[in-house]
């Protein structure tokens, strides 16, 4: 009778320590979401460390937990002794099967240390994946994409990546605005009016020197990048506050450079090609 006692005590204990493990984590966890929110809009701070330690929290609180039950109930007390005589096989055997859950950890650690990127930030992978960095763990970054989708990536493989990060330092990027006009059209025409519809827009961000602007320089940099097959390619650069902006940018302006173009008469062309059959060439010479 004292066994089956001693044994629904220890399953008791394993219950209740779990769930106390469960309400702190829980409670931690929001406690953190509030600290977060506060620091990054009162004091405008990084949030990455913060929402690091909120994912790991788990897993640490767990821990011990199992520390705390291994110590408290004397079966795993003592099968934690013998497990700690083989430590060198067992030591072996975890190693090798959490192989890669360590390497995602460290990977994660190097990210927060060093921070090639932190949450919030816009990044592109070298796969192509693009979008912004939602959540930083022990195991993976979650990046939110443009269709709000959530591509979960191992931190190993985070820190293998090229990532073109587009806020790590400043959000401000220049945008390219590439159009093309036909050979016959008035390119110096075509300049003033791609002038005028950027630099109206709203987020247009004049970038130009003190020094620049006293010398009365254009405040939109154009150049003829390409005499293509059958267009001549105007490419604008751009300062826009963000990449969304400039996205943004980009769509609107296309539309409204087509639309005065149309007014003014300056040709956007689209390929031509010129279809010769060798039955025909055949015939013509036969009947010359």
């Amino acid at each position: 009778m004292n066994f089956r006692n001693e044994y629904f005590q220890y399953g008791l204990l394993i219950i209740i320590t779990f769930a106390i493990i469960a309400v702190l984590s829980y409670i931690s966890r929001k406690a953190l979401d509030l600290l977060i929110k506060k620091n990054s809009e009162q004091l405008k701070t990084d949030a990455t460390n913060f929402i690091f330690l909120k994912n790991s929290l788990s897993f640490i609180l767990y821990s011990v937990g199992i520390f705390w039950i291994f110590h408290k109930i004397p079966y795993f007390n003592s099968l934690g002794t013998a497990l700690f005589a083989g430590a060198g096989v067992l030591a072996a055997v975890i190693g090798f099967a959490s192989q890669k859950a360590m390497s995602n950890i460290i990977g994660g650690l190097f990210i927060l240390i060093f921070k090639p990127f932190r949450v919030g930030d816009i990044v592109e992978l070298s796969s192509g994946k693009k979008g912004t960095v939602e959540e930083i763990t022990l195991r993976h970054t979650i990046i939110r994409d443009y269709e709000f989708r959530r591509v979960i990536i191992p931190n190993n493989q985070m820190s293998d990546e090229t990532i073109i990060n587009s806020s790590i330092t400043d959000q401000k990027i220049r945008k390219h605005v590439d159009i093309g006009i036909s050979y016959g059209s008035d390119i110096n025409l075509a300049y003033q009016v791609m002038r005028e519809i950027i630099a109206n827009h709203k987020f247009y961000i004049d970038n130009r020197t003190e020094l620049q602007i006293l010398n009365n320089e254009p405040s939109i940099d154009l150049k003829v990048i390409s005499l293509s097959d059958s267009a001549v390619i105007i490419r604008a650069y751009v300062w826009v506050g963000a990449n969304d902006q400039g996205f943004i940018l980009q769509c609107e302006v296309f539309k409204a450079i087509k639309e005065r173009f149309d007014e003014v008469g300056v040709e956007i062309p689209f390929p031509h090609r010129t279809l010769v059959f060798k039955n025909d060439l055949a015939v013509t010479k036969y009947e010359n």
